[in-house]
């Protein structure tokens, strides 16, 4: 039976020894201590000149020498001149007697350490055998010429290029860790996510749920023959909790958790991010049962071109060694890869196919109940006050992700503390979904009278038309005031539910009240301004779908004439391209012009029908810039819908709208 292995704490536990983090301290002490041992030599030794040890010589002064290479070490025992005047000696004569006498140096006559520099002098042995004094040759030692002539330098240069890698972007690594895997290994009970923290995509739980029983209960698996996926790719737009999802299955499993993100893979020099993939899944059988996850998989796992180029020889030798090991792997070898995109239409096909990435799941926006649920665990430390109603707050913020609701409440607090508030109110939640979706206020921005009044006529052109259509989201909200950088006011319609099918008059009703903003000014001025712009961008965008996508034209028919860009990532909804003929395109291009001609007459005979009720509630908009549905319905003596799903999103506005409301009109399905 093979026992599991065991468990390394990188945060905080114990951690085996590693020899080189402490390489660099204990050879900085050696090189400080040889330092401190030449500094303290210096000190103690009297340097002197090789005349002035001459004539120490002389005078029978030098009680021993050590004659090296380059200097000659010893000691020096002074004595009074006259004394050596006195002396004599047969090998030395009376006249250098006389002569070491009178350049004798001052002393005080105590014994001290000398040191001079070495002069090539054929008497010095003679001498020195002749004044008595012991002697005796030294060579320098080969370990120390060998430590200061290599050692020593390549020490130095090590550590200055270890320094610049780290400040050009190898972190924590040295420059033999270019091939060693950088993901971030997490004990699963440390992740401090579980599924109970995740919120708003059931179905998704329920996949991984089995992913979470297989790494508890492999046996029960194996024993009947099954096979877990190995791979399992989360695929949804950003912020609906891929990466939470992850560390969720890590923690309820509580197994180790390889957290990566693609582009750690890739590197300036080729190959480093194949033998990256290599160490990491090494490491990861050594931890198995364990959880890899690879963020931003795209980054890697883009299809294979014949392109030439350093990075893309670098990204495709990374592909393929990820596609080797995936394979490698024997069947339940206790090691799952979790991986997640908002970019699937770029992966290679060899990651997808059954054997490797055989399971993808998707982690979308959270519907009604969805938000709900993600709002309750995102209001975990916050202090809401009595009578709150997450619930309509779930309402108001249909197309949320849960990030985007994490940003909410986040806004709410942030507007509660401003105003000097305990707690956060239902005001401060629905101002802070105004905030996130519209911008902030920008009251400071002047507008003249005659600017207000046709932006309050805009604004009630989208409103009114919407009212007196049977099948129009209701309105909840009309303001002139500006918010963020373009919007001079908007409309707040409520879809009275969830909806996931769309049919041609729905669509025909929301491009009328698209092009009731300038059917409006139109009718009260008989001049236009540039602000339908936004307006008609959408509306000729959403007709053009109508024909080209949904078969909703006769002349056209039910052939597909455009391919539509992944909606995964913002700003792509709209992109279209063209797969008809000349002749095709130019007559999809009279047919939508034709549609929105047709909506833009009904609207204008929707408010030409209506004049006196709009002159009536454009005055009560210019006292009071801002309405409440309420009010609107009452002034022009309709009841207003009961609201029971999704709530106000900005649908129109006099320069600019919010992006993620029109993107949900051209998704019908």
């Amino acid at each position: 039976m093979k026992k599991p292995a065991p468990k390394i704490d990188l945060e905080g536990g114990d951690k085996k020894p590693d020899w080189r983090s402490n390489f660099w301290p204990f050879l900085i002490m050696l090189v400080m201590l040889w330092l401190w041992q030449a500094a303290m030599s210096q000190l103690m030794v009297r340097t002197i000149p090789y005349s002035e040890f001459r004539a120490h010589l002389a005078r029978h002064e030098v009680v021993d020498a050590v004659v090296k290479q380059t200097e000659i070490l010893g000691h020096i025992a002074p004595k009074s001149v006259s004394t050596n005047m006195t002396a004599s000696t047969p090998a030395v004569t009376q006249t250098n007697v006389h002569a070491a006498g009178a350049n004798a140096p001052a002393t005080d006559g105590t014994p001290f350490a000398f040191r001079t520099q070495r002069i090539e002098d054929p008497d010095l042995v003679r001498d020195l055998q002749a004044s008595g004094a012991q002697y005796n040759g030294e060579r320098p030692s080969f370990l120390s010429q060998f430590l200061v002539s290599w050692i020593l330098p390549m020490a130095i240069y090590l550590g200055i290029w270890s320094l610049v890698s780290r400040k050009m972007g190898v972190q924590g690594q040295s420059i033999f860790g270019f091939g060693k895997s950088t993901a971030k290994l997490v004990e699963g009970e440390k992740t401090g996510v579980g599924f109970a923290d995740v919120a708003g995509c059931e179905e998704a739980k329920l996949e991984l749920k089995e992913v979470v029983d297989f790494l508890k209960n492999p046996k029960h698996y194996t024993e009947i023959g099954a096979k877990i996926p190995k791979g399992v790719l989360l695929i949804g737009p950003p912020g609906t909790g891929k990466t939470l999802l992850a560390r969720a299955v890590a923690g309820e499993a509580k197994v180790p958790f390889f957290s990566i993100t693609g582009s750690d893979f890739v590197e300036v020099f080729v190959g480093v991010g194949a033998a990256r993939v290599r160490d990491l899944f090494e490491q990861a059988k050594k931890h198995a049962p364990c959880i890899i996850f690879i963020d931003e998989l795209d980054a890697i796992g883009q299809k294979r071109s014949v392109y030439m180029g350093s990075v893309n020889d670098e990204r495709e030798q990374t592909l393929n060694q990820l596609l080797a090991q995936m394979d490698g792997f024997e069947p339940n070898a206790g090691v799952i890869i979790l991986a997640a995109t908002n970019r699937p239409e770029v992966l290679d096909a060899a990651l997808l196919r059954p054997g490797r990435f055989d399971r993808q799941v998707v982690v979308d926006t959270p519907d009604l109940d969805g938000r709900e649920a993600i709002l309750k665990v995102h209001s975990r430390g916050k202090r809401l006050a009595q009578g709150v109603d997450l619930r309509q707050l779930a309402q108001a913020t249909a197309g949320f992700s849960g990030a985007d609701l994490a940003n909410v409440l986040n806004e709410a607090a942030l507007l509660a503390a401003r105003r000097g508030a305990d707690e956060i109110s239902q005001a401060d939640l629905e101002n802070a979904v105004e905030k996130v979706v519209a911008g902030p206020e920008r009251k400071s921005r002047r507008l003249t009278e005659d600017q207000k009044r046709r932006i309050a006529y805009h604004e009630l052109g989208h409103a009114l038309v919407a009212a007196y259509s049977p099948d129009a989201d209701p309105v909840r909200k009309v303001t002139i005031v500006p918010h963020g950088q373009a919007a001079l006011g908007y409309t707040l319609q409520v879809p009275t539910g969830d909806q996931f099918l769309m049919s041609r008059a729905d669509l025909l009703t929301r491009i009328r009240g698209m092009l009731g903003g300038r059917a409006s000014e139109e009718l009260e001025y008989g001049d236009l301004t540039t602000g339908a712009q936004n307006d008609l961008e959408h509306a000729t965008a959403l007709a053009r779908q109508m024909i080209c996508l949904y078969g909703m034209d006769e002349k056209i028919g039910m052939a597909n004439c455009a391919q539509r860009a992944p909606a995964y990532l913002p700003g792509q909804a709209f992109q279209l391209q063209r797969d008809c003929s000349e002749q095709t395109a130019r007559e999809i291009d009279e047919e939508v012009k034709k549609l929105l001609d047709g909506c833009y007459a009904e609207a204008k005979d929707i408010l030409s029908a209506h004049r006196t009720e709009l002159r009536r509630v454009v005055a009560e908009l210019l006292k009071r810039e801002t309405l409440d549905g309420e009010i609107l319905y009452q002034m022009i003596g309709k009841e207003m819908p009961k609201t029971e799903g999704p709530a106000p999103m900005p649908k129109e506005s006099v320069v600019a709208t919010a992006p993620a409301v029109e993107a949900t009109v051209g998704s019908p399905e």
